[in-house]
């Protein structure tokens, strides 16, 4: 796969150079840390979970913004939810903050980043041009997710637990739609710029 022109979807419209373009860069990371925080409290029922939305923001957000402006507004979700602002899906008035990213969710939540620049860096070559390989830049972006979570589950409750049924398998029917969803989106919202499509 190959992106002659070598944008990511956030740069094919708007300002390209100079003010104009920082007033649309922060205004995409401020719009793109509301959008994380607001899709991580989306809970569509499911089974055998209810399915959250927030890997899928931080997946789109990851391919749209590009590898540096995607981590620059994952970094700045990630401040906000340290700040003790109740922005992440688990949690609440009573958990929140430091003590909460250090919990259970910890691992994802380094993931989340890792994802992001993946994303970004894959979108950037033209992966998210098509529904074959957007789904495919998908896959790795949630096993970047999946392997420190899981690993951080193991390395704070023991490997003797049960990680796989508390971390992974009972999300992957959610994911599975989640994956198939983006992989629709990206390269629809493309056509939708015309031109600019490499």
């Amino acid at each position: 796969m190959t992106n002659p022109n070598g944008l990511v979807l956030t740069e094919a419209f708007g300002p390209r150079d100079g003010a104009a373009l920082r007033l649309k860069q922060a205004a995409l990371v401020i719009g793109g840390i509301l959008m994380l925080a607001v899709a991580a409290k989306i809970k569509v029922p499911m089974w055998p979970v209810p399915v959250t939305m927030g890997t899928f923001a931080v997946l789109a957000i990851g391919a749209a913004y590009g590898a540096r402006l995607g981590l620059t507004t994952i970094l700045g979700y990630m401040l906000v939810g340290a700040l003790g602002f109740d922005v992440f899906a688990g949690s609440s008035a009573e958990q929140y903050g430091i003590t909460y990213m250090m919990g259970g969710t910890g691992g994802y939540l380094v993931g989340y980043v890792m994802a992001t620049v993946a994303l970004g860096w894959l979108a950037r070559r033209g992966w998210d041009r098509s529904v074959l390989w957007m789904a495919a830049a998908m896959l790795v972006g949630n096993a970047l997710i999946y392997a420190p979570g899981l690993y951080w589950l193991g390395a704070l409750y023991g490997w003797d637990k049960p990680i796989l049924d508390w971390g992974l398998t009972p999300f992957l029917v959610g994911d599975a739609l989640k994956l198939a969803l983006a992989a629709l989106l990206l390269p629809a919202l493309w056509k939708l710029v015309g031109n600019a499509r490499g």
